[in-house]
């Protein structure tokens, strides 16, 4: 599990996964929340804006994002 530490009062999901390094680019993210494969506390989650916050768990493929 990947622990990211929140400096504001949110991450938009798609900066959350460039800055884990989860994708490579912003394309890819917006890709992979277009096509399903992004979960926000258990939940499929199809807004590329959505704003991730402290408690919030991201699963990605094999990955998992504790936002702290």
């Amino acid at each position: 599990m990947i622990q990211f530490k929140l400096e504001g009062e949110f991450i938009p999901l798609i900066q959350l996964l460039k800055a884990t390094g989860l994708v490579g680019t912003g394309g890819d993210a917006q890709a992979a929340v277009i096509d399903g494969l992004v979960k926000c506390n258990g939940e499929v989650e199809f807004r590329k804006r959505y704003k991730v916050r402290i408690g919030d768990v991201i699963t990605f493929e094999q990955d998992k994002i504790e936002v702290i």
